[in-house]
């Protein structure tokens, strides 16, 4: 008895499927399949092939529609409408580069690179896809060691390299005699008649004493006429 309602209701999901396939033929007819082919790496262990194959998926649209490897890497994407779309190799321990393909009403397709700076740039692909891996997938980042041209590059350290260098090198640049002429002409060209600040202060000072003792002079010169 179950059998028998089993069969029934099969046949009714044919019946319905065939009746709006006959009443809709133009959504059959646009719809197209996205074929490819993804490679392994090259330093993948042969003994790791069937791994690799299990785990790595392709999807089309986010997710939408996802495709599966089969032993030679080849791939089919099914029922797909004309648009553009991207398509994406998953893997877990492996990096893919994402493609872009337009597929027109007519069913001919176009793959072309993704350039996210400059989107007017197009390079084109061949088709059918055919995906290699860029590289392993990096989840942590590398850290940095220790470098002795670090030390040296560090800025405290030049601070203090950089005036023993002055020291050490301006003895041997003042014995050149060029050397020398040059940076006399330098003073010279220089070098001005300008008083020396405590010769000025010297001079402020000493003239207000003087004349504090000219005041003094002047009143005993009028004591005495009176």
């Amino acid at each position: 008895m179950k059998f028998a309602l089993n069969f029934l209701c099969v046949c009714l999901v044919i019946n319905v499927s065939l009746v709006t396939c006959a009443k809709n033929p133009e959504k059959l007819a646009n719809l197209f399949d996205i074929e490819g082919v993804v490679y392994p790496p090259d330093t993948l262990p042969h003994n790791k092939k069937i791994a690799w194959l299990t785990e790595t998926r392709v999807y089309l649209k986010g997710g939408n529609h996802v495709g599966f490897l089969r032993e030679n890497g080849s791939f089919v994407l099914s029922k797909i409408r004309p648009g553009s779309y991207i398509v994406e190799v998953v893997s877990s321990n492996y990096v893919y580069e994402p493609i872009r393909i337009d597929v027109n009403n007519r069913g001919k397709f176009r793959a072309r690179r993704i350039n996210y700076v400059q989107s007017n740039q197009i390079t084109p692909l061949p088709y059918p896809l055919k995906l290699k891996a860029l590289g392993p997938a990096r989840y942590f980042q590398v850290r940095e060691q220790w470098r002795l041209i670090d030390l040296f590059f560090n800025p405290m350290v030049l601070m203090m390299i950089l005036p023993l260098a002055c020291i050490m090198l301006l003895p041997h640049v003042m014995n050149d005699p060029e050397a020398k002429k040059d940076m006399e002409q330098l003073q010279n060209l220089t070098k001005y008649d300008m008083p020396e600040v405590s010769e000025m202060i010297t001079s402020f000072f000493s003239g207000s004493n003087e004349k504090q003792n000219c005041r003094p002079s002047k009143q005993s010169k009028k004591s005495k006429s009176s």
